[in-house]
């Protein structure tokens, strides 16, 4: 399991962060601090792999922790969960190596979509000692650049992503076959009802769902069944 500390002074927020880890496979919360002092002494105490860093915080800001990590040689990763978007700060969290940000508010699709991306990455350099270049070009320097054809022929559309695209596959199955909609996807998964939408309207256009509307009280909902025999088209996400 990667251990991750959460490092944000809003609870509201910490606690988000706590929820939206624990739906992500592979990470366990070691511990929540709201200040840059606590999380220093909670870094002499115990290990950790990453960081979910805020940098706006009381006395000094998350990027002087970042510094101390960096001169400590901790061998700890960093992800940035900030409403600070100016260039300089963005500049300084990528030099002093963050291996991600993400700029408040943000969903949970794209929270996803960094912890999985960390996942692979971790996982990776946990099964290998030395690499050759084509492993370092495919897997970790340029993986999100280079693609197979095969990849191309099964690019998504715009806007979309395999990591939440897998997620809401994997509930989908879940329900075994019964009806579902929209909100019933977005409640599972804490994604947005607009974004899960567009990610079941991909799948329908694939065959893998089956899309009717229904008519009530209101306005009218549309419900989808799962048809199994189409999984094939998706079993890369699998």
């Amino acid at each position: 399991m990667i251990k991750v500390l959460v490092v944000e002074d809003d609870p509201m927020v910490a606690e988000f962060n706590k929820r939206y880890l624990k739906e992500v496979k592979g990470f366990s919360l070691s511990g929540i601090v709201h200040n840059v002092k606590d999380a220093r002494e909670f870094l002499g105490r115990e290990q950790v792999n990453l960081i979910l860093l805020d940098v706006y915080m009381p006395g000094k800001n998350g990027l002087k922790l970042l510094h101390f990590i960096r001169e400590q040689n901790m061998a700890v990763d960093v992800i940035l969960i900030t409403a600070a978007a100016d260039t300089e700060k963005i500049q300084t969290a990528l030099r002093l190596g963050a291996v991600d940000y993400l700029i408040k508010p943000f969903e949970f699709e794209r929270f996803n979509q960094a912890l999985v991306q960390y996942k692979e990455k971790y996982a990776f350099f946990e099964k290998k000692q030395v690499f050759n270049q084509e492993d370092l070009d495919d897997r970790i320097l340029h993986g999100d650049q280079r693609t197979s054809s095969e990849e191309v022929i099964n690019a998504l559309p715009k806007g979309l992503t395999n990591s939440t695209l897998q997620n809401i596959i994997q509930v989908i199955i879940a329900k075994e076959g019964g009806l579902f909609s929209t909100d019933d996807i977005a409640e599972s998964t804490y994604i947005s009802r607009v974004s899960v939408r567009k990610y079941l309207k991909y799948l329908t256009h694939l065959g893998v769902l089956e899309e009717s509307l229904t008519y009530g009280i209101g306005r009218p909902v549309y419900y989808y069944t799962l048809k199994k025999d189409r999984l094939s088209q998706v079993s890369m996400y699998l």
